[in-house]
């Protein structure tokens, strides 16, 4: 019953993309042209990925919001096991979001032109000087009130232990003032492991810590706040994402 569930559950997830990416991506387009903060297109955005987690059996439960203000813009930096670590974060996190994503994603037809329309920031990885740049877009969104989120491994884990941290999302902390939030994400590498198109039910929880401030900082301590998000994520996995 477990293998059919899967099986039935898998279908059903790529014909909902196969039927809802490219009018989904139209309407944000279309949105777009009124919505120019994106907030509205993001909301869509969030329930497009809700129906996602619906379809393919992913509950959450998720720790820690009660230290965050509602009003508040903040960086987000999580752990990186799987590729939904995206829509959990996006449908937990009851924020504006931006993300920083792979430049060739916004090379897809319809997909990419809706992350773009929604305010996505494209990162080329392979230029240096582009992605500094894509940071001082994403530092002068959040001193409007948008949230980004960070994985601060810059890319997925295959084993589900921390990877070594990249300093550039913590510029972006420290230029643009904002707190950094620090979230531990387990069972996302069950779900969907690195390498993998098939997709489990399951449970997926989310520990959140209290903000670390920014304000004051220099960039010569990016490190050390890299350091102690770090440890509050290699802490809430080592407790399961529970307290």
């Amino acid at each position: 019953m477990k293998k059919l569930e899967i099986i039935v559950r898998n279908l059903a997830l790529y014909l909902f993309l196969f039927l809802t990416v490219p009018p989904f991506a139209i309407l944000i387009l279309l949105l777009s042209l009124f919505d120019r903060r994106g907030v509205l297109t993001h909301e869509i955005g969030r329930f497009w990925l809700r129906a996602i987690l619906f379809l393919t059996g992913v509950k959450l439960e998720v720790r820690g919001l009660e230290y965050l203000k509602r009003d508040e813009a903040y960086i987000f930096a999580a752990n990186h096991q799987s590729q939904f670590d995206i829509p959990v974060l996006a449908v937990a996190l009851p924020y504006q979001i931006r993300w920083l994503a792979k430049k060739s994603l916004f090379q897809i037809p319809f997909f990419g032109w809706a992350l773009r329309a929604i305010g996505y920031i494209p990162v080329d990885r392979k230029n240096p000087r582009r992605g500094y740049e894509s940071l001082l877009k994403a530092a002068e969104k959040i001193k409007k009130g948008l949230s980004v989120v960070i994985f601060p491994e810059g890319t997925r884990s295959p084993d589900g232990r921390l990877l070594p941290f990249k300093t550039g999302g913590f510029v972006l902390a420290i230029k643009s003032g904002r707190p950094v939030v620090a979230i531990a994400i387990c069972g996302t590498r069950k779900i969907m492991p690195k390498g993998k198109l098939y997709v489990r039910p399951g449970l997926v929880r989310l520990l959140i810590f209290p903000p670390i401030p920014t304000r004051g900082l220099n960039l010569q301590e990016k490190a050390s706040l890299a350091q102690l998000v770090r440890l509050r994520i290699e802490e809430g996995l080592r407790a399961g994402c529970q307290r």
